[in-house]
């Protein structure tokens, strides 16, 4: 009975130090993704709350049910179930979606990775290859999330009254209107609608920037 009974206490701590291991290191590595890269990029607080808090309740419902065997079947399982989530007060753009995907990614791979060895027999054990999965997302997202040179394409919708200046021959002369009273660097137009009986046209201008400044709103159209 001794024997069993030094057997369940040992695979007891096991258990409780794999448990804090991987929390310690779930909880540095999205505090670093969140607080250190996202947020002194783009100030926005407000998803700070949403990405913290998903990667900790996905990390914690990972690793409570990864005795139940599910792995790779119950990691995608969960993808597929906030797949359908949509938020209806806001719509999340692009880069946030990213975030949040990685959010959970990182909460599903340092709950259910398979470490080998183990800390109690080995002093000198140490996770490399969580450790290693973490890092290269890390600094994938400080490469691609950087200042660099490359331009956006953004786009502002224009209720145009000059319909003289619509037609294709007249493109050019249209563009130079729009910069001149836009101050944009207008490259391009679209022709939307054209209203005859208000003589008034929607158009789209499209211009390149450094930063998107073209609301997900707009480029998605209706939320519904």
């Amino acid at each position: 009975m001794e024997e069993f009974d030094v057997l369940g206490d040992f695979a007891a701590q096991t258990e409780l130090w794999n448990f804090a291991l991987r929390f310690i290191i779930n909880l540095l590595v999205i505090y670093v993704l969140i607080r250190l890269i996202y947020y002194p990029r783009h100030k926005n607080k407000d998803f700070l709350f949403t990405f913290i808090l998903f990667n900790v309740v996905n990390f914690l419902i990972c690793i409570l049910l990864s005795s139940a065997k599910l792995k790779m079947g119950f990691a995608f399982g969960l993808f597929a179930i906030f797949s359908i989530l949509r938020y209806r007060t806001v719509t999340i753009p692009v880069r946030e979606m990213g975030y949040f995907f990685l959010s959970v990614a990182i909460g599903i791979i340092n709950a259910l990775a398979v470490l080998r060895g183990n800390p109690f027999e080995d002093i000198a054990y140490f996770p490399y290859e969580l450790i290693l999965a973490n890092g290269i997302i890390l600094t994938l997202v400080l490469l691609l999330d950087r200042k660099s040179n490359l331009k956006h394409q953004n786009f502002k919708e224009i209720n145009y009254e000059r319909i003289d200046l619509i037609k294709p021959a007249m493109r050019a002369e249209m563009i130079e209107d729009l910069k001149t009273r836009t101050g944009l660097p207008i490259n391009r137009v679209e022709i939307i609608k054209i209203d005859f009986l208000r003589d008034v046209a929607t158009i789209h201008a499209f211009y390149l920037s450094t930063e998107n400044e073209t609301s997900s709103v707009d480029m998605n159209g209706d939320d519904d």
